[in-house]
């Protein structure tokens, strides 16, 4: 279902259309399941929003994804490696330590967890890359930067799409993406979590709890 909240996105009418043709035409198990596809919009308006991670795409391990980046449902063990070196990250930046992987109380405090591409093939990692998705994360960047925003960006991919941030008093921050695959490149030691909230708390904003 699309969020309502964001139904005005051009994405909605041009490019879903066909993106969900394709999706209906895979033979593959697709991930996450249909009704968590635009879990991390439906979870924030607009406005609501005040800080974005921007990632790369799902996890591709059934049980795993569940449309907010990065996180998993409450309960699943063992978490993902990559979730596994954010809450390191977490510990190493802020002393705050994490064991469930749930981060729906992140979403819940204005941070937007999203993927520029919505979707995989189960055990395909990238394997929708070429969809068209990336057109959505696009025109939420352009939506969200009409107001001061915290944007980290994690990994190649989403940083090229930090030119669709809009002119404004952003936080912008790039870093390796957290996969073990890239982690030690610049990820660990970025300090992303204490960075936002340094800016929010000099804006007059509440910091986010990581804990939650």
């Amino acid at each position: 279902m699309i969020p309502p909240a964001w139904a005005h996105l051009p994405f909605f009418a041009e490019a879903w259309p066909g993106i969900a043709a394709a999706l209906a035409a895979d033979p593959r198990p697709v991930l996450p399941p249909a009704p968590l596809r635009f879990a991390a919009l439906a979870a924030l308006p607009p406005a609501a929003v005040r800080v974005v991670i921007l990632g790369q795409d799902p996890y591709p391990t059934p049980g795993h994804a569940t449309g907010l980046a990065f996180s998993v449902a409450r309960g699943v063990t063992p978490l993902p490696r990559s979730l596994i070196n954010i809450f390191r990250e977490l510990a190493d930046d802020l002393g705050v330590t994490r064991e469930d992987g749930d981060l729906a109380g992140w979403a819940a405090q204005g941070v937007l967890l999203l993927n520029p591409v919505l979707t995989v093939p189960a055990g395909e990692p990238g394997g929708h890359a070429g969809l068209g998705w990336q057109r959505l994360a696009r025109e939420v960047l352009a939506e969200v930067s009409r107001r001061p925003c915290a944007f980290l960006f994690w990994g190649r991919p989403a940083q090229a799409l930090a030119v669709h941030v809009a002119s404004g008093a952003h936080l912008i921050h790039c870093s390796a993406h957290p996969s073990p695959l890239s982690a030690r490149r610049g990820f660990f030691g970025s300090r992303p979590f204490s960075r936002v909230n340094a800016w929010l708390a000099a804006r007059g904003e509440t910091p986010v709890d990581w804990s939650r």
